[in-house]
């Protein structure tokens, strides 16, 4: 939340009947601009995630009629302040264009660690996260990305600008703990149980990340309390993911992506 908010008038948060002090919390990071709005999860619409969808719907529907773009991020992403000027421009040059109904980040997903970001074609590399004030839009399946009036994919126009995804880089007790708990908010039922560390080892391939961190997560890198080390010359790709990293460094487009979205 604190890295869009240079770019927020208001910054609207639907925060669950939690038991924790989680409602506080987000209350008192911005007095002033963040507006809480409580909200209740329909446990009946857990199967494939798609209770988040609605209380992302939620928030969106809670945005008043007087803004022109909608920012969406979620508790795992951070927005990059190095692409601002990036994105107001963007915002400025489309706001009236009829046609556009969103703008499209490229995305770096952070793996075992602050230094090392997916590579393989199952992380995916785009997604939209700026769409218009528009109601007939609504979030689609978990919460991924958006469609509008019956199912139809947004006509979005893409950006240089990045969205560092840390969903995968947490401590590794924790970071397993978060696995267990995963199917609850899934399917609605628990997953089998697992202590100790999670194995960072279980991943295809990877890239050693040499630039920089948004500035608001720089406590969280200094706090960093476990080593994760990486053999980037190895991997586990399939024969599929070679031919598409082939054909991409031979014509600089990738091929056969899934895309949440259409590009105009």
């Amino acid at each position: 939340m604190l890295s869009i908010a240079p770019l927020c008038d208001e910054i609207i948060v639907a925060v669950g009947d939690c038991e924790d002090d989680t409602r506080n919390l987000v209350a008192s990071l911005l007095p002033g601009k963040i507006k809480v709005i409580d909200t209740v999860w329909d446990k009946s619409l857990l199967q494939g995630g798609r209770v988040l969808a609605v209380e992302t719907d939620k928030a969106f529907q809670a945005i008043g009629e007087k803004y022109d773009w909608c920012i969406y991020i979620q508790g795992d992403e951070v927005m990059h302040e190095a692409y601002y000027d990036e994105i107001r421009k963007n915002m400025l040059l489309w706001k009236d264009d009829p046609l556009v109904d969103g703008l499209l980040f490229k995305y770096r997903h952070f793996y075992g660690s602050f230094d090392y970001v997916g590579s393989s074609s199952h992380w995916y590399r785009n997604e939209i996260r700026i769409i218009k004030n528009n109601k007939k839009i609504y979030s689609y399946r978990d919460a991924q990305g958006f469609r509008k009036n019956n199912n139809e994919k947004l006509c979005v126009k893409p950006m240089d600008a990045y969205i560092h995804h840390y969903g995968w880089v947490r401590e590794p007790q924790a970071m397993q703990q978060k696995q267990n708990n995963f199917g609850t908010y899934w399917n609605g039922e628990k997953q089998k149980m697992y202590s100790g560390d999670f194995d960072y080892g279980q991943i295809d391939a990877l890239e050693k990340f040499s630039g920089g961190h948004p500035l608001v997560m720089k406590p969280r890198i200094e706090r960093m309390n476990w080593k994760f080390d990486y053999d980037i010359s190895r991997n586990n790709l399939k024969i599929k993911d070679h031919f598409k990293n082939l054909l991409e460094k031979i014509t600089g487009h990738r091929y056969f992506d899934y895309k949440n979205y259409i590009e105009i």
